[in-house]
């Protein structure tokens, strides 16, 4: 891989910082933005209580609908008595939603995941009513006389409360993605009752994720597999004690990765289907130029994760696991400003669902600065994982950075809320 795409995993663009208080997750290479949470309590109860409320009447709404349809009844029944016989269900996803309308949403996808599309678009009416009514509000708060710190703070909380709820509603329909394509997410990594310690006993699954992404996306992934895990790429069934923080790292650059990919592959997609490619890149080619050698070797070895997975490899054993690849090329055509933009993770809700996410399967790292400046590792927790585990959670990653492009841009078109 290129200097310019490698440079790419090691720091994606995150939209900027705006007032708001609060600091980024360790997981992420750059820092993404906080999100308010102070605010009167008893407002913030206020508002929960009315969105209980409002979930629901949602749910009795949407029950309505499922018994007019007799196929979705029968659904619904058999997993409901899945979930009702024994014990509690596992978690079909590591992080748990926590607003009202993230509640409801994990009820619909435990037990009747076919009606998730029709409750998000009556969560997306519904904030877009409230959107509209605050900005009513807003206008009538310019009114002399009026108190303006009030209205301000009640948007303020209200505004957060949304950004909440959009960002459950995102992850929600991540998850319905992953659950059509009949792969389970990895549960939250923790030491394991394996007699080996090891973390990774979740199923494969490789051969499902691989599928879900086009041949040229796919090309790219296997380069950024190969810069993560080295020679180790044909020796999958070994195991190594690695840091949890550094693999919590790998993990959340890979979705950033993904999500960049997924964005480039679609106008990839479109330009070669109306024949539009840059010249070199056409169906009649069969092969692209590579970069030099050491070009590939100076990416790798500046790769911040490579270190930990690679273990010294020679700039000849690794440039062998670089293939060629056509959308690797397209992307290098881009001029600056384009690339600068293809790169950015386009709204704060997204960053904050790969922050969320990314410490619900790993945990909060406890971080320590020394008075040098430097990090102290000495708390940081070793795990064993297989490498084999390791490009199971490389390409669950890059995966659910490419649905969650997909999702925000479908969320986007019916409630307006990406800047850029």
């Amino acid at each position: 891989m290129d200097a310019v795409t490698a440079s790419l995993v090691r720091s994606p663009v995150l939209p900027p910082r705006t007032s708001d208080n609060g600091s980024g997750s360790m997981f992420l290479t750059a820092s993404g933005p906080g999100f308010t949470r102070s605010g009167s309590s008893r407002l913030q109860l206020r508002l929960r209580q009315n969105a209980s409320a409002r979930s629901s009447r949602s749910l009795q709404s949407l029950t309505t609908i499922a018994k007019t349809r007799r196929s979705f009844v029968v659904r619904a029944s058999s997993a409901s008595n899945d979930a009702s016989s024994g014990s509690s269900p596992k978690p079909i996803a590591p992080l748990q939603l926590q607003s009202p309308a993230g509640q409801f949403l994990s009820q619909i996808l435990v037990s009747h995941p076919h009606l998730v599309p029709a409750a998000v678009e009556q969560q997306l009416e519904q904030l877009q009513t409230d959107r509209d009514s605050d900005g009513q509000n807003k206008d009538a708060s310019s009114v002399p006389g009026t108190d303006i710190v009030l209205y301000r703070r009640i948007a303020e909380v209200k505004e957060n409360e949304r950004r909440r709820t959009l960002e459950e509603i995102l992850y929600a329909l991540v998850v319905q993605k992953f659950m059509e394509a009949n792969v389970s997410l990895v549960p939250s990594v923790s030491p394991s009752s394996d007699p080996s310690g090891r973390v990774d006993t979740w199923p494969t699954k490789v051969e499902k994720l691989e599928r879900l992404h086009s041949p040229e996306m796919y090309e790219m992934i296997h380069n950024h597999l190969a810069l993560i895990l080295g020679s180790r790429m044909g020796d999958l069934n070994s195991v190594a004690q690695i840091s949890k923080l550094r693999v919590g790292q790998v993990y959340a650059a890979s979705v950033m990765y993904g999500y960049f990919l997924k964005r480039v592959d679609q106008r990839f997609q479109l330009e070669k289907t109306m024949k539009i490619l840059p010249g070199g890149l056409d169906e009649s080619k069969t092969s692209v130029e590579q970069p030099e050698e050491k070009t590939t070797y100076q990416a790798v070895s500046s790769h911040p994760e490579v270190g930990a997975f690679a273990g010294g490899v020679s700039a000849k054993g690794f440039g062998s696991e670089i293939k060629p690849s056509r959308l690797r090329s397209y992307v290098m055509s881009f001029d600056a400003e384009t690339l600068q933009r293809y790169a950015t993770i386009r709204s704060r809700e997204a960053v904050g669902i790969i922050e969320k996410h990314t410490e619900a399967l790993f945990g909060k790292p406890e971080i320590v600065i020394t008075p040098e400046g430097t990090v102290d590792s000495s708390k940081d927790e070793q795990i064993k994982i297989s490498f084999g585990g390791m490009k199971r959670l490389v390409l669950e990653a890059v995966t659910f950075g490419s649905f969650l492009w997909d999702v925000e841009s479908h969320v986007d078109a019916r409630y307006h809320f990406v800047l850029n």
